[in-house]
């Protein structure tokens, strides 16, 4: 089966492709198509990711896919939350994973202690057959960490290098991909769906 996947991200897409391989699912993604990136104007990743789904389906005519993902620190109310890809580009920075971190770590200097920066990882992912699917499939994963002092591994892409896992002992960016596949965020809210797909869209 072939979705349309509302995402551009090279690396999202190698990830949410090896999720969903069981189900041999085909993933292409939206700018292949000629696709524009959906308006995202909402407060929730379900609202985004749904927003995201519906468009994508609509452009192509196919089944879609979104995920809309993202971190949420305690000591920042949640922030960057919805706004994690955009983080730096909102002080007035550029859109960049690098300059997302260094803010990060600026709105994080006054609370040096690990207990202080806890962290989560979201990730909504929302299914639909077609633009005016009734039903929707959505799932969400969360993976909680905390906020290291300074950035920590190469792999990864994002936040990872920041967030450090402590049932692992390792921050994300410091995990091989078949670890991270098998405990994020991402890969428990594709876990759901792929439950979903075979429940609903009787796909097996």
């Amino acid at each position: 089966m072939k979705l349309v996947l509302a995402s551009n991200n090279a690396k999202k897409l190698a990830e949410l492709q090896t999720l969903f391989a069981p189900l041999g699912i085909e993933l292409v993604t939206q700018g292949s198509l000629g696709i524009s990136e959906a308006e995202e104007p909402f407060n929730t990743f379900a609202e985004n990711a749904l927003a995201k789904a519906r468009h994508a389906s609509k452009e192509s005519g196919l089944p879609a896919l979104a995920d809309d993902s993202g971190l949420s620190v305690e000591a920042l109310g949640g922030a960057p939350g919805v706004r994690s890809a955009r983080y730096a580009l909102d002080a007035g920075g550029e859109k960049s994973d690098a300059a997302n971190n260094a803010r990060l770590l600026r709105d994080l200097a006054f609370t040096p202690r690990p207990e202080e920066r806890a962290a989560r990882f979201v990730c909504a992912l929302v299914a639909v057959r077609s633009s005016d699917d009734p039903e929707p499939l959505i799932s969400m994963g969360r993976w909680a960490g905390h906020i290291l002092p300074a950035q920590r591994g190469d792999g990864g892409f994002g936040y990872d290098p920041l967030m450090y896992i402590d049932d692992l002992g390792a921050s994300v960016a410091e995990l091989s991909a078949e670890i991270k596949n098998q405990h994020s965020h991402r890969a428990l809210a594709a876990a759901q769906l792929i439950a979903q797909f075979r429940e609903v869209w009787r796909l097996s």
